[in-house]
Parts: C-alpha cells; sequence; structure tokens
C-alpha cells in the first residue's frame, strides 16, 4: 500500500500513527506542495493522505483510512474513547493554527522542495489566516492562549502509552496535535502532556519535527 503526503501534515500523520502501531509497512510519497495534479489525478480533488491499496483503490479520509488499516488483522485502537477528548483536540487544533502554519514552511520539510512549491504554501494560507511573518511576531500571545487546553489535556491523561489507559482514536487524535505544536519554538508541555509525546513518539519509532 502506498500513503501520499505532505510530511507535515497532522492528518497524515494520524495514518501514519495507526500503521506504525500495527507494524504495517506502507510505501510514502510525498507530494509537492504544489503538485495538485498528482492528487486530482487519484482522488478527483487537491487533498491528501490518500491511501492507494493493494487493489488500486483509493482511499480519503484520515479516519477512514486509519479504521482500515487497523481493521488488518487484531485491532489495536480498540480502547474508549472519550467525547471530551475529541472537543479537547478541536479546541487545541484551533489554538495551534496561528503557531503551526507559519512555521511548515522553515522545516527543510520534502513537500518544500522547490521555490514554486515553497511560495504555493505560503500564498494560500496567507489567504486563509493572514500574513505568516505577522503571525509569527505574535508567537508569545498564541502560546498564551493554546496553555489552557493544555493544562486540560495534562489532567486527562491516564498513562503516557495511551491517553485513556488503552489505545484508542483518541490517541489519534491527540498525539498529531502535539507532534505539530512541538514546531513551536518556546512552547513547554505540560509534565504529562510532554511525557506523553515523547513515550508515544518512542513507542511509534518517530522523531518530532524541528523547531523554529
Amino acid at each position: 500500500m502506498r500513503l501520499y503526503l505532505f510530511e507535515h501534515c497532522s492528518l497524515c500523520f494520524r495514518v501514519r500513527m495507526a500503521a506504525a502501531l500495527k507494524r504495517l509497512h506502507l510505501q510514502e510519497t510525498v507530494v509537492l506542495e504544489d503538485e495538485s495534479e498528482t492528487m486530482i489525478g487519484l482522488v478527483g480533488k487537491r487533498v491528501v493522505p490518500i491511501l492507494v491499496k493493494d487493489d488500486g483503490q483509493a482511499m480519503l479520509e484520515s479516519m477512514d483510512i486509519v479504521d482500515y488499516i487497523d481493521g488488518l488483522g487484531d485491532r489495536v485502537l480498540a480502547g474508549p474513547q472519550h467525547g471530551e477528548i475529541a472537543a479537547l483536540a478541536d479546541k487545541v487544533m484551533a489554538r495551534t493554527v496561528p503557531l503551526t502554519w507559519p512555521r511548515y514552511p522553515l522545516l527543510g520539510l520534502p513537500e518544500f522542495a522547490t521555490i514554486a512549491a515553497h511560495d504555493h504554501y505560503v500564498v494560500r494560507k496567507r489567504k486563509q489566516v493572514g500574513d505568516l511573518v505577522e503571525l509569527r511576531a505574535k508567537t508569545r500571545e498564541h502560546i498564551d492562549a493554546l496553555m489552557p487546553e493544555l493544562q486540560e489535556l495534562d489532567r486527562a491523561i491516564e498513562s503516557p502509552l495511551a491517553i485513556n489507559g488503552r489505545l484508542s482514536l483518541d490517541d489519534i487524535r491527540i498525539l498529531q496535535l502535539l507532534r505539530s505544536a512541538a514546531v513551536v519554538k518556546g512552547l513547554r508541555f505540560p509534565p504529562r502532556v510532554r511525557d506523553y509525546f515523547e513515550a508515544m513518539m518512542g513507542r511509534i519509532g518517530y522523531q518530532p519535527l524541528p523547531a523554529v
């Protein structure tokens, strides 16, 4: 199976995480940010992640792909899910966008390997969230806005190896957000969040992205 992705993409990381937990090897293709024709050719629109299964069929929607991968053999994401964790994930995502989106093009990632790809991202995101340089200048303000959600998450974590005590889809929802947030230099996770992030990243064998 082949996964088409952006390295910085948190939804793509959901799929990579699920595959790692299942000890399933996926062939990976990092698509250039401006390489829309590849995505459109596969699924008719510009979107990642895309999983092309062994039978040639393409799948969309990260959580659908996660469910498909987890269903290959015995499920590992069988633990309880809590509605408050899903709601908290939505809040954390909203707070991290002004911190993470302006930093991704600074990380030297393969989807930004050409000037055209880099500029395509900057123009596209500027239309959505405003000037990326100005957002980076307000880093401390955005970190302060994020911290209450991270403190709430800190109180909710039951184990460093599973947010609810047993691996579940809530781990898929949360770890991808922490991987994204960790690109923000100067952001310090609360103790239980830090321990969870480090333990889970070690468990799946991934290094954090660079922090800037």
